[in-house]
């Protein structure tokens, strides 16, 4: 189910006691039209649209190269458009700098200055807004317990942990109680157990603050846990925007497919919408012309069966991942198959087994032709 993020805000308790907390509010609309960016005659962005409802949470998602970090860039003003208007809340903001756009940015490097104390990072953009000491203080002490660094208020990045310096950062980010919050590949650096701990983080707090926020990021398992909705991105385009659930479940392109959780291509035969995979009948998903189709089916839709249903095919690999194996099978044809199986139907290298399609609809794209 996906979390409406401006509902979620409003039912979290306030405090008084914490200014960010008093003042958060419903977000702010970003909208992209027709954005075009261009690097001397390389074109990296090609008429990118986008509408995020206020105090959403959009992921932009994709491979090295696909251009979402150029788009968080042309969002913030760091980069300026070559054609395409960026509005907030209904505002062109297409050639406002990016210290008057009112917004907060995190990187994947941590930019602390190291000279000065955690809270008086967090306070720097405060002190260049001409906000007295005092108050500059008190409130990167509230920003700093929102991220649970208070107690460390007084010591230097150097003497913060990789995880912890980040989170610093997060909070020099929102103390200035920005419209939009911008992430780039914040939690790239971190080790596996603190990334999904921040990950976690950083979610909770964009839901009790409401904060509207775009988050740029190649790792899937990060966007589907936090996201209101993901925009997949390749060579410039977004391929795809929904939510985590309707990318995962209904892929429009065979790139969203590979690229949102595993998959595997196999042959079948379409026809009046249903399409013949290994012997057996399922649902097409969406309408398809009849004839040869690549099926790309989940691991969690491939099923073992016994000898004489489904195909036939060898155990190539098979990994123990605690409550449930995957595996890697190659059907007689050929055919290289991901399934997703019980811990206790152990597999070994070399097995015989036999495979089935479940019955369920499935995404299909026409076979490509040899060239």
């Amino acid at each position: 189910m996906t979390i409406d993020a401006t509902a979620a805000a409003r039912a979290l308790p306030r405090t008084a006691d914490n200014h960010l907390l008093a003042a958060a509010g419903d977000g702010t609309r970003v909208e992209l039209r027709g954005i075009v960016k261009d690097f001397g005659a390389t074109r990296v962005l090609h008429g990118v649209d986008l509408d995020i409802a206020p105090g959403e949470f959009v992921s932009l998602l994709g491979p090295s190269g696909c251009g979402k970090t150029t788009a968080l860039r042309v969002i913030s003003g760091l980069e300026d458009a070559t054609a395409g208007v960026v509005s907030f809340g209904g505002t062109d903001v297409s050639r406002t700098p990016t210290n008057k756009r009112d917004i907060g940015m995190v990187f994947q490097a941590y930019s602390l200055f190291p000279h000065l104390r955690v809270v008086d990072n967090v306070a720097f953009g405060l002190r260049r807004r001409k906000v007295d000491a005092r108050t500059s203080r008190r409130r990167a002490g509230e920003a700093l317990e929102l991220v649970g660094l208070d107690h460390l208020a007084d010591r230097y990045p150097h003497q913060l942990s990789g995880g912890q310096q980040q989170r610093v950062a997060l909070a020099r980010a929102l103390v200035t109680e920005p419209r939009v919050l911008l992430l780039d590949e914040p939690l790239s650096a971190l080790d596996a157990k603190v990334r999904v701990q921040l990950r976690d983080e950083i979610r909770r707090i964009q839901l009790r603050l409401g904060t509207t926020t775009v988050f740029v990021t190649h790792d899937q398992e990060e966007a589907l846990a936090v996201s209101d909705r993901i925009a997949v991105m390749d060579a410039g385009r977004i391929e795809q925007i929904g939510s985590p659930e309707e990318l995962y479940r209904r892929p429009a392109t065979p790139r969203v497919a590979a690229f949102i959780g595993l998959s595997s291509s196999v042959p079948g035969v379409a026809r009046g919408g249903t399409v013949m995979v290994w012997g057996a009948e399922v649902p097409a998903q969406s309408a398809v012309p009849d004839g040869d189709v690549d099926v790309l089916l989940r691991p969690e839709h491939v099923l073992l069966v016994g000898a004489g249903s489904g195909v036939g095919a060898v155990v190539e690999e098979s990994t123990f991942l605690g409550s449930f194996r995957r595996s890697l099978v190659r059907t007689d044809d050929g055919t290289l198959v991901r399934l997703q199986h019980a811990a206790e139907d152990r597999l070994e290298f070399g097995e015989r087994v036999h495979i089935a399609v479940a019955p369920v609809p499935v995404v299909t794209t026409e076979r490509a032709r040899p060239r």
